[in-house]
This record gives C-alpha cells, structure tokens and sequence, in this order.
C-alpha cells in the first residue's frame, strides 16, 4: 500500500513538473477538487477523445455524433430522476468536522483488508517464482480465503443499505466495522444524510417567474431529447448509436485521488438504441466491443477488470463496470449500461412528445430500448498516464548507467510526436538547418524544437513529456542531409535521409496502429 501511495504520489507530481495537469486557481491556493489541463495534458486528452470518437463515430456507419448544450430545460432533470433520487450519503465527523461519503468509508475498510491479501501475495509470489499460481493459491489459502469472504460479506452488507437508502443501516455499519476517520482517528459521527450531487444556477425571469437551471451532471440526457431529431435528419435505422463528448457538473463534498473525481469533469459517451428484447445481445457486445477499446492501448489484460453492479440504478436491467488497476487500487473506468426504455419513456410522458421510431420492416411504431457505454476522459487520462509513466535505468552517452522516468505512450495519442534537436546550440548552421526540418515537420504533426542544454538532458526532457521521436541534427547533417532519428522506448538510433522524416514518423504515429 505505502509502494502504491508513493507511485501515485510520484504520478501526481510528474503531471505538475512537465506541464500535464495544474491545480485550479493555483495562485489563490486552488480550488479543491478543481484541475486545469497543462499545454501537454491538453494535448494527449485531445488525442485520448480523438482515439475514442473516431472508433465510435468513424468507423462505424450507424453511429452519429452530437455535441448538446450544457445548460437543458429543468423538466429534464426531473423526467431522468436527477431531481429526486441523484444523492449521496454522507456523514460528518464531529471531531474533526471533516464530511465523507459513507459508501467510500466502508470500501477504504475493505481496501486495507484487500491490500493484507495483496502483500501475502507478493510474498508467495517471491518465494515460489515461476511456479507460483495465483488464482490457486487464494482459493486454497485460509488467510486469503478469510479475508476475501469478510470482504464479500461487508460488500453485499453496503450493497443492500444503499439500494435501500438505508441510513440507519449505513451507521450501524460503520459503528460495526469501527470506521474511523482516516485523519484523525475519530469515531465520534454524525448521522448519515442524503446530500443532492447537482450544481444549480438561475435563468432569470421568465413570465414573471423565476426559473432554477441545473449544470448537467451527466451528457446522456442530451442525447435522449435529440432522439427523434438525430434519427430523422440522419435517416438512422435501428440499431443505431448517438455519441457525444462533453463537460457534466457534479458537486462532490468528498473528492479525492487527483483527477479521478472531480466536479468539473468530462464524459465520453454513446448511446445505442435497439429494438425492445434484444437489448441483452448488444449489452454483451458492446461489453466486450470496449475491453478490446483500452487493450490496444496497451493496457494489459491484468490491469482491466470487468465489475457487475449488484445494485442496479432505477433505469437499468443490467450494468458492469469496467474497472482499471490505477495505483490507488482498482476503480471503476468505463461503465456499459443496459438502460431499457426508461429515459425516452419518462421524456416521453413528461413532455407529451411522441419519442418513438416507427420500424418499417415491423409496420410498428415502438419505444426503443438503449445500451449506453461511458467512459470519464478525465479517468481515462489518468488510466493511460499511470500505465506509461516509468523509471528504468539506461546507458548513458558515456556507457554509464543512469536512471530516466519515461512516459511510454502509445505514439499516435503522444503529446509531442517528434522533437528536433541540434547537436549543439552555439552553432549556427545546426541550428538553422535544425529550424528548418521543424518548421516543415509541424505542418504533418505535433512537434518540438529544443535547444536547450546538452543532448543528453533534452533526450530525459522528451522522455519525460512521452515524445516518442527524436531528431538529431549533427554535423554529418551538414555534409549528406541525414539525421539521426531516435526511438524513445528502445533506444535505437537509425540514420534517415531529411526527406523521409515525415513519411517515416508519419507511418508510426497513425492511428490506423491502434484500430486494427
């Protein structure tokens, strides 16, 4: 656990040293829970969407995109049951006056037991080697066997008290398990009471009446009143899906763990609508269709999970999570949902607006049912940057080991895709001849110009900020037009003429790497 604290720690900080991600209103000691994405955060994001939408919306002809407005009609919030039931419970310690969400007490008690089982684990692991089975080992371990069924028993305990809103179950839970505050160690709490997760603004004046808006607290419901109006205009046939990418508004007294949970946050998300009773058959596929999504990514297979809800949210008839092993533990990072026709149909009767598709091959007009896939861009950022980012001991120039931290990015999501770099900054003809190649490059895609100390240190630079080329520009340079081009995870230098820079960088930052 403390190796796991440290990692994220080092994470964290990486993200604020090399330009990833700020702290919100830094200069005004921040806003908690609040972050700004730095001039390399924002580019890798923009290609973490770019990656999601055109294997979403390009590559598949009955998909089409949206990008609806934040601010929507109240009714809309009410139809969805965001009014209503959008809570979380919450208890207070009155010691420390510090709040925290009742749910995440009682799974940080099951993650310290989970963390006893890990580290017995890697114990067994070290002293047995390649013979060492895991999944053997903790169904027949009786430590680990203990353990697991304390957590499952405390889990369906949660389980039952939050799909209840059972408050009084929620604190004789936490007096049972001896929660205590994780700062102080306090365990003198207050009741537990439901606090409504939505940021509400004012419109102004309407008729004379004051009208109460709500900042969305998620994309999907967008989607759903533009139902009619996307199938009709596009002449989609069912099945079809509606994607969007786009902020949503959550007012969590309780955030935590950097970017995972925010308040301001943005969702990538697609909603794909299907005939009534064959919503379980792209349920499955969409589930699988999105694990395939993150492993190509190079996320391995021990790092993603998949999690089924035991407590289904009042619209669904099933739902699992995809959860990913961030340095915290496992979380939950994508969510496919099975929706029914919850949404249009609430839509449908509180608007008095027909919200059905008429099926020609049927000769029926029905409600369609929707499987939804959601993804948190800001989780999935997080996900890739705990993945990539490395410490490895390297040769240096001079045959000496030393150690680098690597961000080791899949190429076509990279920030920066090539950096140019002269031999040496004090020469003129290198430099020119360096800005030269850089100002032809950028044209073909993101790239850096760094002249900056020695060779060596701007390599580390680059490492660090995940560029995975780099091009040297020497004195050979001068003499035959070639350069030298320099993988960041290998390490391989190669000799290339100018002329084939872009064709050859070109072919292996493409996309086209990932999809197929």
């Amino acid at each position: 656990m403390a190796q796991q604290n440290e990692a994220f720690k080092q994470l964290v900080s990486h993200c604020k040293e090399y330009g990833f991600i700020y702290q919100s209103s830094e200069i005004y000691d921040g806003l908690a829970a609040v972050y700004d994405y730095a001039p390399y955060g924002v580019l890798l994001k923009n290609n973490l969407k770019d990656y999601w939408w055109k294997s979403m919306v390009q590559l598949h002809e009955n998909i089409v995109g949206i990008d609806a407005a934040i601010l929507m009609h109240p009714k809309t919030w009410k139809a969805s049951g965001h009014v209503d039931a959008f809570n979380d419970p919450l208890i207070d310690n009155k010691d420390s006056k510090k709040r925290y969400r009742v749910d995440h007490l009682i799974e940080g008690y099951c993650e310290k037991i989970e963390a006893k089982i890990d580290k017995d684990i890697a114990k067994a692991r070290k002293k047995y080697g390649d013979a060492f089975d895991e999944a053997q080992f903790r169904a027949t371990n009786g430590r680990i066997v203990d353990r697991q069924k304390r957590i499952d028993e405390v889990m369906a305990r949660l389980t039952k008290v939050m799909g209840d809103g059972d408050m009084e179950g929620m604190k004789a839970m936490i007096e049972d398990l001896e929660i205590k505050d994780p700062e102080t160690g306090s365990a003198n709490w207050t009741d537990p009471r439901q606090f409504n997760l939505m940021f509400s603004t004012q419109l102004g004046n309407i008729a004379g009446e004051e009208s109460k808006l709500y900042l969305r607290p998620e994309t999907a419901q967008g989607i759903f009143v533009n139902f009619l109006n996307v199938q009709k205009t596009t002449r989609q046939k069912i099945p079809f899906g509606i994607a969007q990418i786009g902020k949503a508004f959550r007012n969590e007294i309780v955030a935590r763990q950097f970017i995972f949970r925010m308040r301001e946050f943005e969702q990538m998300e697609m909603q794909f609508f299907v005939p009534p009773g064959k919503e379980m058959e792209w349920y499955a596929y969409w589930k699988e269709t999105r694990l395939k999504w993150h492993k190509a990514l190079g996320h391995p297979a021990e790092k993603l999970r998949f999690h089924d809800h035991d407590n289904l949210a009042h619209y669904a008839n099933a739902a699992v999570d995809i959860e990913f092993k961030f340095p915290f533990g496992f979380r939950e990072l994508e969510g496919i949902h099975s929706r029914t026709d919850f949404d249009l149909t609430e839509h449908q009767k509180l608007s008095g607006r027909k919200l059905q598709y008429f099926d020609a091959e049927l000769g029926e007009s029905y409600v369609p049912y929707v499987v939804e896939t959601s993804i948190g861009c800001d989780r999935m950022f997080l996900a890739t940057m705990s993945h990539a980012l490395q410490q490895e001991i390297v040769p240096d120039a001079d045959g000496k080991d030393s150690t680098r931290m690597v961000l080791k990015l899949p190429p076509p999501i990279a920030p920066v895709k090539c950096a140019v770099l002269p031999l040496l900054k004090n020469k003129e003809a290198l430099t020119t001849k360096a800005r030269a190649i850089f100002n032809d490059l950028r044209f073909a895609f993101d790239c850096q110009y760094d002249e900056k100390d020695a060779i060596g240190r701007r390599y580390r630079r680059q490492d660090a900020i995940g560029t995975p080329y780099c091009v040297t520009v020497d004195f050979d340079t001068l003499e035959d037009d070639t350069v030298t081009l320099r993988d960041r995870d290998t390490l391989q230098q190669e000799r290339i003429p100018i002329s084939k820079i872009e064709e050859i960088v070109s072919e292996r930052i493409d996309m086209r790497t990932l999809f197929e």
